[in-house]
């Protein structure tokens, strides 16, 4: 092979979504809730504002999937993503994906992108809430704590379970993360 059909190969596959453009907390590919499909959450999300919430189905803060998707719905035209992890890092999430898809599609009726069951905190925590924990210095510290996300794919702030995902501090700094 010629060595200028190989730059222009090379510069057209770093140049895709996924490769040299990403922000390296998005470059990870994950499986989605109750399913064998997986997601690049580069190539699927890179430039958006982003809202990451670690959820579990049996907790006293699961009603927050309703206002989640409120917030989801409100938003998502104007370049808004809720990105849910359940885990069972606080003992509140179902063993079985089917039961916590349940809570999240039928009892909730989400539908904002749920991914697979996940450790969100410790040595075991996912490479998304690692690089959350760094940039915001706050892991969580129970069910629905959530993390805003700008479109350059850093972390702007950290809310506690407590936080309600609209009519706050989290609606409004999603508004303003939408309007840079």
């Amino acid at each position: 092979m010629n060595t200028r059909l190989l730059a222009l190969i090379t510069a057209l596959a770093f140049s895709q979504p996924g490769f040299a453009n990403c922000n390296s907390m998005l470059n990870y590919e994950t499986r989605k809730l109750h399913s064998t499909e997986t997601i690049n959450l580069c190539d699927a999300y890179q430039g958006k504002v982003i809202v990451v919430v670690n959820t579990a189905s049996q907790c006293g803060y699961t009603p927050q999937f309703k206002t989640l998707e409120t917030l989801h719905q409100k938003y998502k035209d104007q370049g808004l993503v809720v990105l849910g992890f359940p885990s069972d890092d606080f003992y509140q999430e179902h063993s079985d994906e089917t039961k916590t898809a349940n809570v999240c599609y039928i009892n909730y009726g989400v539908t904002f992108q749920m991914l697979g069951t996940s450790s969100v905190r410790g040595a075991n925590a996912n490479p998304i809430f690692k690089s959350l924990a760094e940039q915001t210095g706050r892991a969580p510290r129970w069910n629905f704590s959530k993390y805003v996300i700008g479109k350059d794919g850093k972390a702007i702030a950290a809310f506690p379970s407590s936080e309600p995902p609209m009519g706050g501090q989290l609606e409004n700094t999603v508004v303003e993360a939408l309007r840079m």
